[in-house]
């Protein structure tokens, strides 16, 4: 991890329908382009993520997608309006902003969420696309959201039983992500506060087992930012991202000539492994690289063979 830096040009881009997304530039304006796509969906970009890579090899591209970090309107509040925030509007968000920074290609970096986005953006545009790198590889189909929501509860049977009760009753054995998505829209601030905190407290349950990881990763947030992205979570997972089931590993041909690496821990209770293999396999000219060591918040060894992916691309 590279020293603090700061962003040399930010701005709000206009991007339709009431949005505006907030964007940023650190690095080499000369440099080889790479746009951060950040994960949750809706967590927002932090400063750290400026310093993955090389600031003196790199034009460095950060956004907060549509309603969350410093893109406005903010989900945190309710009174924000999410039907114009799905994967598709987001895409589009992301070649509004290549276009508006006058970017031909670039290397696209993130994981978990952001590697769904990255993946779904790449297979409609690949020739804006020169290298992606992924650590912690998702795909967001309705069967992993239903693992991590409550096929993994077997391994969690306390902490999945207080996720389940924490929406009504009549909710318990249906849907308990669009159960969550209407508790976090409720006009009682209350009610969704409430929900947030039972959400994030289930995610933190998920990772806890990780030795080498990052502990309460989800929780240890202001209260701003855990609203929002438990309401975008719940509003992206009960939509399913609004994608076709296997669409990005059908379409994964699409991806065809472009250079990846997918780092994926192989203790990753949320993720598990075999999404990352699935995409390997159906992607030839990506490289899967397991470590052992790491889950989902990744360890010594996760972030070292990180480090490398991105050298390896600075050209």
């Amino acid at each position: 991890m590279k020293p603090p830096i700061e962003p040399y040009d930010h701005g709000m881009l206009d991007v339709g329908d009431g949005n505006l997304v907030y964007w940023e530039v650190c690095g080499n304006p000369g440099g080889k382009p790479v746009v951060v796509v950040h994960g949750g969906p809706g967590s927002g970009c932090t400063t750290g993520a400026r310093r993955a890579f090389d600031p003196e090899r790199f034009r460095i591209v950060l956004f907060d997608q549509r309603n969350c970090g410093r893109s406005r309107p903010h989900a945190a509040d309710p009174a924000t309006d999410l039907s114009a925030n799905t994967t598709h509007h987001l895409i589009a968000d992301m070649e509004l902003l290549r276009e508006h920074l006058g970017i031909d290609k670039w290397l696209m970096y993130g994981g978990s969420w952001g590697s769904t986005l990255i993946l779904a953006y790449a297979e409609t545009h690949p020739e804006r696309v020169s290298e992606i790198v992924i650590p912690s590889v998702t795909m967001t189909r309705r069967s992993e959201i239903d693992w991590l929501y409550r096929g993994v509860g077997r391994f969690f049977p306390e902490a999945w039983d207080r996720f389940r009760r924490g929406v009504p009753e009549a909710d318990r054995d249906g849907d308990l992500v669009a159960a969550y998505a209407r508790l976090l829209s409720d006009p009682d601030p209350k009610v969704r506060e409430k929900a947030a905190v039972d959400w994030v407290t289930w995610e933190d349950a998920v990772i806890s087992l990780e030795a080498n990881g990052t502990p309460n990763a989800y929780s240890d947030r202001p209260g701003d930012a855990v609203m929002a992205m438990t309401r975008i979570c719940a509003h992206y997972f009960s939509h399913a991202a609004w994608l076709e089931e296997d669409v990005l590993l059908r379409n994964a041909d699409r991806l065809a000539g472009i250079p990846g690496v997918l780092i994926h821990g192989r203790q990753d209770m949320g993720s598990p492994l075999r999404t990352a293999w699935e995409l390997a396999q159906a992607w030839p000219d990506a490289e899967l690289v397991v470590i052992d060591d790491s889950g989902h918040t990744g360890s010594d060894t996760f972030r070292k063979a990180l480090i490398e992916a991105r050298a390896r691309f600075a050209d």
